[in-house]
Parts: structure tokens; C-alpha cells; sequence
């Protein structure tokens, strides 16, 4: 069988990284795409370059690693051509890159947490499905094409001092609902995954907002009374990335830990 084929964004740590790990391992070709440098308005670091390299290099053959800001349309519409171009063609886009920012009450979100949180988070999944779907629709039918975002459980519930990620959440579970409806008939689906808390960088700048010395005090919001490690939410996007999963569109998985039970 052809191997299929996945573009995912946010690639070089988390759940990002789980994801093309997942898919490879489970015979996928992953054009792994990553801004690989810090943004305004975040207090923490993101990934680097040499993060984004050492996922791919467990992979070779099977993954290439490029560096693109998800909040640039063109560093997306390259990585569906390299992905077209170098394995034949697309099956799935995930858009997993989001930030972090907050720790304040909306009214004093700063211009620029509201610009990171908003074009990494909604713009580089408005940008990932301008460039992804029309590759996922040049796919012969039947298709099973997949387009598949990372939301959270902030995008169903409130969140203290974290309104400007509420919002942002919330706005790719919109975004996903409308594509889905827009897809309709075509074989694409388009779903999102709700993670609750889970073991990453991103978590870790969450406690650092909220001044807690653990990382393990989240665990207490979740039925599952631990925090999620990031290949449980990665099998969870995988799966909705699959052929299995063609009755699944329009609506979120909540690999939560029941966070929103």
C-alpha cells in the first residue's frame, strides 16, 4: 500500500512532536514544519532548531523537518508543495504549533501576547487549511483526506487569567466546525483534539504565569488524577488521521484526562 501522507505543524517538541513520531512509526511520509524561534509576547522559549532536526533524524527517509512560522501563509504553502513534491502527494494536515500567554486578567493582555496567541494558534490553522485542503482534494476519490487541529479543553470551558488563550481555543473549534461543514460530500473530514493538561513545555509556562513550583498541581482538574503525557493525545490525533476515522467530522475528541467531565 502507498504510504500516506501528513504535513504537521508544530513539530519540534510536545504534542507536535509525539504526532510525527506516531505517524512514522506507523509508516506515514511527514513533512514536519516548526517556527524554531522565540515569539513577542511570550515569556518562555520555544523550540529550536536543532529540536525540530532531531525529530527528523529518527525518521530518515520517512520525515523531513523545515523551518516556517505557521503565522506566514507562505511557510505553509511550502510545506504542502515539498510534501506533494518529495512523497507524492498529501492525506492529512495537523495543525498542532500554539502558544502560551496570560497570567493577567483580560483587560491587561499586552498587544502583543493577544497577536502571538491568535496568529500561531488560529492564523497557523486558518493557514495550514488555505494551503492543506485544496492538496487533500487533489487526491483522487474515494478520498480520506484528514485535516486535524489541536484545541484544548480551553476551548470549552474558562480558564482564570487565561482569557486571551480561551479565546483563541475556542475560535479553532469554530474554525473547524465551519471547514467540516465546507467540506461536506468531499471525503475530507476536518476535527479537532481537546487535550487537558499534558506533560510539555507549554504546560510548564502555564504553572511558571501561575506561579506554581509543580507542574503536577494541574493534575488535580482531571478525572484521571495525573497529567497526560503527550503520546496519549498524539494517539488520539492519529487515529482521527486515519482511514478508521471516517465518521468522525465537525466535532472534537476530548483526550482530556476528563478535564471537562
Amino acid at each position: 500500500m502507498t504510504p500516506r501522507v501528513a504535513v504537521v505543524t508544530g513539530a519540534a517538541r510536545g504534542i507536535g512532536a509525539a504526532v510525527v513520531h506516531r505517524l512514522a512509526g506507523d509508516g506515514w511520509r511527514v513533512v514536519a514544519v516548526d517556527v524554531a524561534e522565540d515569539l513577542p509576547g511570550l515569556r518562555y522559549p520555544l523550540a529550536r532548531r536543532e529540536q525540530l532536526a532531531e525529530v527528523a533524524a529518527k525518521w530518515p527517509g520517512q520525515v523531513i523537518d523545515l523551518v516556517g512560522d505557521v503565522r506566514d501563509q507562505r511557510a505553509l504553502d511550502e510545506a504542502v508543495r515539498v510534501a506533494e513534491r518529495e512523497f507524492g502527494g498529501l492525506d492529512a494536515a495537523v495543525a498542532a504549533a500554539a502558544v502560551m500567554a496570560g497570567g493577567r486578567p483580560l483587560w491587561e493582555t499586552t498587544d502583543s501576547e493577544w497577536e502571538s496567541l491568535f496568529g500561531a494558534g488560529v492564523d497557523g490553522v486558518f493557514h495550514l487549511a488555505r494551503a492543506a485542503v485544496p492538496a487533500l482534494l487533489r487526491r483522487p476519490r474515494p478520498r480520506s483526506g484528514r485535516f486535524v487541529a489541536l484545541a484544548s479543553a480551553a476551548g470549552h470551558t474558562g480558564l482564570w487569567r487565561l482569557a486571551g488563550y480561551n479565546a483563541a481555543k475556542h475560535a479553532v473549534v469554530g474554525l473547524i466546525r465551519g471547514l467540516a461543514t465546507d467540506l461536506r460530500g468531499t471525503g475530507v473530514t476536518a476535527t479537532a483534539v481537546s487535550p487537558g493538561s499534558t506533560r510539555t513545555p507549554m504546560l510548564a509556562a502555564t504553572a511558571a504565569l501561575y506561579e506554581l513550583d509543580d507542574v503536577e498541581e494541574f493534575a488535580q482538574h482531571q478525572l484521571a488524577e495525573r497529567l497526560l503525557e503527550p503520546d496519549e493525545v498524539a494517539a488520539a490525533v492519529c487515529w482521527l488521521c486515519g482511514r478508521d476515522a471516517s465518521a468522525i467530522t465537525g466535532t472534537v475528541l476530548h483526550a482530556d484526562g476528563g478535564f471537562t467531565a
